[in-house]
């Protein structure tokens, strides 16, 4: 049984950076979620790279472990079924396919079930999986659960006398503060440890790159509280070593809704991760949300963790080809020459949908009716009034009369809307966002520039039979087609998207290619059974328990 119980734990300590140092199993477990909130790691769709010989041992050890767990390798025949598979859909994700690739992407999988009970020999129950100390102790849905019969909170709300008063307390040496995002100097700091110590892809090439103008966008939604933008300083130095925040949200999860925290970046700078930092900052954050009587929240995180109510996949449109095959975020696949690669991911210059044009702020009472129309499609989404509408598509909109027609200064975000030219009608909306990467160690390229598909909504879908006919799919290929051409001569290098929303409906034929980034969602205080993201779930479709965009 203890075995059992060490070889589970070497798995999930293979979705750690080689150089994270843990001091107690406590803190191992919290800092599983350290640098994977918000985000996966910045995935990319080449093969696997070579990496260091100390990152291949530890692999290997997983790989050992998942084994002995499971009883065998995956197959060489399983593996060569679904490269048929993969590329008898054709498209561009059948070119990239090859056996490596589709043998990694089986065992995450196999992993997944590994930890979430579903696989090895009788299964593996609660105390099989270890304790997961630091989270046992908090109110999520354990491994091993199974869905609840019914959706609902697992600890009841406090009265906010009995909510903790004082601040957790640190290590002697750290002391806590409250980051000010108004304040440039505070903004720069925390942009600096995010840049700097943030997430980073397992060989340490990309690691995500914040702007104070994103920043801002992020943490100012309608609503913010101040007191959860948390920081740990060195008390002799006052330098900023450790960051967590959290946003208001008012969520809705399946029939349920509530005002929850997004709780996001979480991050601790790399030389102090055995200071057990981590588990502290989202206590204390949970503290701060508490004391404004609110007891959800929602996050998300690379790492499995207890318990995702959905995993879904990242899926990468290559823009600017080149540079892509360059720093190594794709490569050329087999039968393929560069000079056809980039040939069949060129895109128009002009959008292709009549009537397609920039959001305005006269546009927001429209826009606002329609996402609270389309988005009820799916299991889990915000709900969002006008001006939560307005703070997410213009807010980040860049500094007017800078730039050009397709990039501002400061620009985060890109909203588009389709008009009627008859009826003045707004019948579709999409957006998307930047966030850069920066490139390690590179001598050619300093910034990965990266799109991220935000929300999108078309009245296509309350057409009778839009999507048995094939009418909603045509209509959002057009829609997502013309963000792409925006992003491209916005000179973005990259479109990425996840598994989520309607996303299926075109990620295919607009030639995306799957990643090697999974992104797992995670409900904090709330039961509810699986969501569909990467696949369906109790016949729901792909994608479409998922409706939240978090950035």
């Amino acid at each position: 049984m203890s075995d059992s119980k060490s070889k589970i734990e070497e798995i999930i300590d293979t979705t750690q950076n080689s150089d994270d140092q843990y001091e107690s199993d406590d803190n191992k477990d919290a800092e599983e979620h350290d640098d994977a909130q918000g985000h996966q790691e910045p995935s990319s769709s080449t093969a696997p790279s070579s990496s260091s010989k100390k990152k291949k041992k530890k692999k290997s050890k997983a790989a050992k472990a998942l084994n002995a767990l499971t009883g065998k390798s995956i197959p060489d025949a399983l593996v060569e079924k679904v490269l048929e598979t993969v590329q008898a859909q054709g498209g561009e994700a059948s070119e990239q396919a090859n056996a490596e690739n589709v043998r990694q992407a089986l065992e995450h999988l196999k992993i997944m079930d590994v930890v979430k009970g579903k696989a090895g020999p009788g299964g593996i129950n609660k105390k099989d999986m270890g304790e997961h100390k630091f989270w046992s102790t908090q109110p999520v849905p354990q491994m091993g659960e199974g869905p609840p019969e019914v959706d609902g909170y697992i600890e009841p709300s406090k009265p906010l006398e009995e909510v903790r008063q004082e601040p957790y307390p640190l290590p002697k040496d750290f002391e806590w503060t409250v980051i000010d995002v108004n304040d440039s100097g505070q903004l720069a700091e925390v942009y600096e440890l995010l840049s700097l110590n943030y997430v980073e892809d397992d060989d340490a090439t990309f690691r995500f790159k914040y702007s104070a103008e994103f920043l801002r966008w992020a943490l100012q939604v309608p609503g913010y509280h101040k007191e959860w933008h948390i920081g740990v300083r060195v008390k002799s130095n006052k330098k900023l070593v450790g960051f967590i925040s959290g946003v208001p949200m008012l969520l809705r999860v399946r029939k349920h809704t509530f005002m929850a925290a997004e709780v996001n970046y979480l991050c601790v700078h790399k030389k102090l991760r055995s200071k057990r930092l981590a588990p502290v900052l989202i206590k204390e954050v949970t503290r701060q949300v508490h004391l404004k009587g609110i007891f959800q929240a929602i996050y998300t995180g690379g790492v499995v963790i207890p318990t995702p109510v959905a995993t879904t996949h990242y899926q990468h449109r290559n823009l600017n080809v080149t540079k892509l095959v360059d720093i190594q975020f794709s490569f050329v696949p087999r039968n393929m020459t560069l000079a056809r690669m980039i040939r069949l991911n060129q895109l128009p210059n002009k959008f292709q949908l009549p009537g397609m044009r920039e959001m305005t702020e006269q546009d927001v009472p429209q826009v606002t009716e329609l996402y609270l129309k389309y988005m009820q499609r799916y299991g889990m989404i915000p709900i969002m009034d006008a001006q939560e509408i307005k703070h997410q598509f213009l807010s980040g909109g860049g500094k007017a009369d800078t730039g050009n027609k397709w990039r501002r200064e400061g620009q985060v975000v890109w909203a588009y809307v389709v008009e009627n030219k008859d009826t003045h009608k707004i019948t579709d909306y999409v957006s998307f966002y930047s966030l850069p990467s920066t490139v390690i160690n590179n001598p050619k390229h300093g910034v990965l520039e990266a799109a991220y598909l935000h929300y999108y909504a078309s009245d296509t879908a309350f057409i009778e039979n839009a999507d048995g006919n094939g009418t909603l799919k045509e209509r959002l290929q057009g829609l997502i087609g013309d963000a792409l051409i925006a992003a491209n001569n916005a000179k973005f290098d990259v479109f990425n998207a996840v598994t989520m929303m309607d996303n299926d409906l075109f990620l295919k034929e607009l030639r995306f290619a799957t990643g090697n980034g999974f992104l797992n969602f995670y409900l904090y205080n709330w039961r509810t059974a699986p969501l569909a993201g990467m696949k369906e779930e109790n016949g729901v479709p792909i994608g479409r328990g998922i409706g939240v965009v978090m950035v």
